[in-house]
């Protein structure tokens, strides 16, 4: 079978993100937001059929939104993706919506943007395939930019796209949305979900995503002022931003990992000392160092500590080294181990450091066996 064009990006052990395009564009529309998305996960943007660089071939007339979920699908297994999030624009959406309701099993996390549960009827979308069929796609084209964006902005590339898509495949992908209805289906998905509306988006107006999110149990709605139907390229940053907290769980997860590291205790005191000041940079320690980094699973805890004791030794942080110390035995290092690490240190970071790495280590280790630090 052949598969949907697509693109992967980022480190192959990452969380897998699935990006599905709006009808009319390629995986393009992504290409403000993928990169950065593809720090902490495995980005798969895909194609529709006669669409970028997807075979026309691959979809027929009469076609569903469920023939293309099948499709993502075919494209995840030959991937060796088994589950994953996902986020889609506009007829990407939709396919979001049907994978999270007929395979639930597959999707962690899903992102609605711009779309909708229905889109206004058949009428609309049978008539535009009946035109594209006849006339082509050259007359949609050009009122591509009154469709998508707001009065004055333009993606020349995703306006090319339009007008170089395939018109048989388009009229499918018509065919399609005319026949999607999943609005009596909504209750039944349980994936974590996040809906994103443009603001001044004619096509799927913020409404469209509201009852989504009202019938899905514990989804999100964010709202873009100044974004119409493409928010992810003309709004990038706010897309981003969404997204982020939505399949990263930004600093709440990273507070999560802290805690477990760190313990309870120092962290309660580290958030009691914080102040409006200092409250961005807190944020930033949770969402990056412990939202990313420490959650990254190339290297287990246990090694990341060896390499942060060693860290901390090499520029003199004291401090820190107590405080990671403690973590390390949390992490599963023996006194031994610890005591291995400084040694190693005394090596390649000289022997003064290592003297005060070991003085320091040994009050936590005799604190916490309640043995006198100086025996």
């Amino acid at each position: 079978m052949t598969l949907l064009n697509h693109r992967a990006e980022g480190p192959a052990s990452a969380p897998p993100l699935l990006l599905g395009p709006s009808l009319g564009t390629s995986y393009a529309l992504w290409d403000k937001v993928a990169p950065e998305l593809s720090i902490t996960h495995r980005v798969v943007r895909w194609d529709l059929p006669g669409h970028g660089g997807s075979a026309a071939g691959l979809i027929r007339p009469g076609a569903t939104v469920g023939d293309l979920a099948d499709l993502v699908l075919a494209l995840a297994d030959s991937l060796g993706i088994e589950r994953f999030a996902y986020a889609g624009v506009s007829l990407g959406g939709a396919v979001g919506l049907h994978l999270a309701v007929h395979h639930p099993e597959r999707v962690t996390s899903l992102a609605v943007i711009c779309s909708s549960a229905h889109f206004n009827g058949s009428r609309p979308w049978q008539e535009r395939a009946a035109l594209v069929r006849r006339e082509g796609l050259a007359g949609l084209a050009e009122s591509a930019n009154a469709r998508w964006f707001t009065p004055g902005f333009t993606v020349p590339g995703l306006v090319a796209d339009h007008r170089g898509a395939d018109r048989d495949a388009y009229a499918a992908c018509c065919d399609a949305l005319a026949a999607f209805d999943l609005r009596d289906e909504l209750p039944s998905i349980t994936a974590p979900t996040l809906l994103i509306a443009g603001r001044e988006d004619p096509a799927t107006p913020p409404a469209h995503l509201r009852e989504i999110a009202d019938a899905v149990a514990g989804a999100a709605l964010v709202e873009i002022p100044g974004a119409s139907h493409l928010a992810p390229a003309q709004c990038p940053e706010a897309v981003l931003t969404a997204l982020r907290a939505h399949f990263d769980g930004g600093a709440r997860r990273g507070m999560e990992v802290r805690r477990e590291v760190l313990g309870d205790a120092h962290v309660d005191r580290a958030q009691a000392r914080q102040t409006a000041f200092t409250a961005r940079f807190q944020d930033f320690i949770s969402r990056y160092a412990w939202g990313e980094i420490w959650t990254d699973p190339t290297l287990s805890r246990r090694e990341r500590s060896m390499i942060t004791l060693t860290a901390l030794v090499a520029h003199g942080h004291y401090d820190e080294l107590a405080m990671h110390v403690r973590a390390a035995r949390r992490n599963g290092l023996t006194p031994q181990e610890i005591g291995a690490v400084l040694l190693q240190t005394a090596v390649y970071c000289g022997v003064p450091a290592a003297n005060s790495a070991f003085a320091a280590a040994q009050r936590v280790l005799a604190e916490e066996s309640g043995a006198d630090p100086g025996s």
